[in-house]
């Protein structure tokens, strides 16, 4: 498994660039020669959205394993085959890296953590589809104050409504806690994209997402133990938190690691505002849980949305390349 080296940032001291996230470079010759054309011909928009609909599939199978293990059972099988699939797959050098470094990468860890554990209490309380519906709400929340272009005020504000009109307006006869649950998730999913941003530009490779598994591991399993204790050891029950692990962090985290290095963190953040569509469909084909005419216009929304992102996205990278043509 190949995957492009980071770029290394500026300083982390500069809260500008840590938000607004990595600039973007040519996909021409983007990674080693020895990356997968496969992975390199999908581009950053292509990874985020295989990574979000890795996720969601992860996300409705999780769902299904909960009676057997609790949500924080889940969590931790999730975090911890992860660890070990990354940490046997990247072997991440332990040497060589700054304090700056270790301190990013293990607040990575602990909000990947929190994030989860967040995320599955939510899902053990309400549907998934409005428990997704909610937390997206915090990376559209980054893209609006890390934007800083008129029109994505626009994109997210499009989202934001397919967001809500998702929702059905029945978030008031759901369960306040699964709510509350699933709001804090999205804070940390905010999180989440602006330290994998630091930590994919400050680790080579995917040395650095491997190391804050670990921690994310390490936090959660005397949670799991004091949950689920031998139930954790079944053989099924491994079996499907493997699956869990692979299609809703070590797939996804990947993808969205390397799609990173060369989109800004706002745009991404818009991008995020699919997950609630690709939701649906994962509850619809795993949970058996349908589509009202209300919710496929949510999601024609939020998938316009995204469209428009991309197309702001592009544009803005071609007047750049043409901007640079000119100079030279």
């Amino acid at each position: 498994m190949n995957i492009p080296s980071a770029d290394r940032s500026p300083s982390v001291a500069d809260p500008a660039a840590a938000v607004a996230g990595p600039a973007p470079v040519s996909d021409s010759g983007a990674g080693p020669a020895g990356a997968p054309r496969g992975i390199r011909a999908l581009g950053p928009v292509g990874l985020v959205l295989a990574g979000g609909i890795s996720v969601q599939f992860g996300g409705a199978l999780a769902v299904t394993l909960m009676p057997r293990t609790g949500a924080l059972g889940v969590v931790t099988l999730r975090l911890v085959v992860a660890a070990i699939v990354m940490l046997v797959v990247c072997r991440p050098r332990l040497r060589g890296h700054s304090r700056v470094d270790w301190s990013t990468v293990v607040v990575f860890g602990v909000t990947m953590a929190a994030m989860n554990g967040l995320f599955y209490q939510s899902v053990a309380r309400i549907p998934l589809g409005p428990a997704v519906t909610l937390e997206v709400l915090g990376p559209l929340v980054l893209s609006v104050v890390a934007s800083r272009r008129a029109l994505n005020f626009v994109w997210a504000g499009l989202a934001l409504g397919g967001v809500f009109l998702l929702g059905g307006g029945g978030f008031d006869s759901l369960d306040p806690v699964g709510v509350a649950f699933a709001l804090s998730a999205g804070v940390m999913w905010a999180a989440y994209i602006v330290f994998s941003a630091r930590t994919g530009r400050r680790f080579p490779q995917a040395d650095g997402l491997a190391l804050a598994m670990v921690v994310g591991a390490v936090l959660f399993l005397p949670l799991g133990i004091a949950e689920s204790g031998a139930k954790l050891l079944d053989p099924t029950t491994i079996a499907l938190g493997s699956a869990v692990a692979v299609l809703s962090s070590v797939l996804p985290y990947t993808l969205e690691l390397l799609a990173l290095r060369r989109l800004p963190a706002s745009t991404f953040a818009v991008l995020m505002s699919l997950e609630p569509a690709v939701a649906s469909i994962a509850g619809f084909l795993v949970l058996s849980q349908t589509l009202s005419m209300t919710e496929a216009l949510a999601v024609t929304l939020v998938i316009a949305a995204s469209m428009g992102a991309v197309r702001t996205q592009v544009g803005r990278g071609r007047a750049k390349g043409l901007d640079a043509g000119s100079a030279s």
